[in-house]
Order: C-alpha cells, then sequence, then structure tokens
C-alpha cells in the first residue's frame, strides 16, 4: 500500500510556469473585452433615462397647461404645483421648458 502510495506521487504532474502565464494573459484579454462592454450599456442607460425624464416633463407640461391654461416657466414651477415629484437632476444631460416646448441636451442624443 506504501509503495502504491509512492508512485502515484511520483507520476503527478502540474503546470508549468508557462501555462499559468498563459491562462493569466487569457483571463486578462477577457477582462478587457468586458470592461468596455460594460461601459456601452451604462452610456446606453443614460440615454434611455433622459429620454425618459424628457416625456415625464412633456407630459407634466401638458397637465399644466390643461388645468392652468398657460405654460410653466421651468420645471421649478411644476414640482411646485405637484405635477412632478422632484426635478431631473444628473450630471449628464439637463431638461429645460420655455414656453411650452421642452428640451434636453446632453446624453439624449
Amino acid at each position: 500500500m506504501l509503495q502504491r502510495l509512492r508512485a502515484l506521487r511520483q507520476n503527478q504532474s502540474g503546470f508549468t510556469l508557462t501555462e499559468l502565464l498563459i491562462v493569466i494573459v487569457i483571463l486578462g484579454v477577457l477582462t478587457g473585452i468586458v470592461v468596455f462592454a460594460v461601459g456601452a450599456f451604462q452610456d446606453r442607460g443614460e440615454a434611455a433615462a433622459c429620454k425618459t425624464d424628457k416625456k415625464n416633463v412633456e407630459i407634466a407640461v401638458e397637465a399644466y397647461y390643461a388645468k392652468t391654461g398657460g405654460y410653466p416657466a421651468d420645471v421649478a414651477t411644476l414640482v411646485t404645483a405637484n405635477y412632478l415629484r422632484e426635478a431631473p437632476n444628473s450630471t449628464k444631460y439637463t431638461i429645460t421648458t420655455a414656453g411650452g416646448t421642452v428640451t434636453a441636451s446632453g446624453a439624449c442624443t
């Protein structure tokens, strides 16, 4: 039994340093690909959020006009009149109103 264990132990072989380095390089390349792919998803998410916020402000402006007969001066007016819960705020885009027209700049493109 002891001789059999010694024989099995002598026949064991592991990975060489070169094989381990190749695996590490492959994992690094795959990680780089994933990082760039996730960045693209984030950009699309910000654009979608901007479009959604713009649409919400447009609906609030229409409701404000239907109720009061005039257009709000700005988005803050919609918030104080309870047509919006809060003003859209982001460092990536801005949404403004003027004379019933809602405009967005930044990530909405």
